[in-house]
């Protein structure tokens, strides 16, 4: 599957509030970069919704919020780098400064904070979005 300039990219959302859901949706907005294409989300609030949505293989770049319960986005995070082929870029969201050993340890490909800084949060995900479109692997 490939992603054209024209098609939507999809960004998966993966908080158990949705709130911070919605920041997440407002900060990005339809695109977070003039040269991305447009971004669809795929918002979800448990760790099994995560496995079943990126076992489906059309995800380009997830976001987790480290302080998702009971499973922490951290945590699924590390998961499916361990598990997903072609895993897409992980953007992980850290309430804490001192959570950045974390964020490492989950091989986040990139860290953002709690509260959400809506123009880091655009910058960190357009990076990952172009990585993404350099660097994904054609399907099996």
């Amino acid at each position: 599957m490939s992603t054209t300039p024209e098609s939507p990219m999809k960004v998966l959302v993966y908080s158990d509030d949705a709130n911070t859901r919605a920041q997440i949706r407002l900060a990005v907005g339809r695109r977070p970069a003039a040269d991305l294409p447009k971004v669809e989300f795929v918002e979800v609030a448990t760790q099994p919704a995560v496995v079943e949505r990126l076992d489906v293989g059309d995800i380009d770049v997830a976001i987790v919020d480290g302080e998702t319960q009971p499973a922490g986005g951290l945590g699924v995070c590390r998961q499916a780098k361990d598990e997903v082929y072609d895993c897409p870029p992980f953007l992980a969201l850290i309430a804490r400064r001192d959570d950045g050993w974390l964020a490492t340890w989950s091989r986040a490909d990139a860290v953002a904070s709690l509260p959400i800084d809506p123009m880091a949060l655009a910058n960190a995900l357009a990076g990952l979005m172009r990585q993404r479109l350099e660097n994904r692997l054609p399907a099996l």
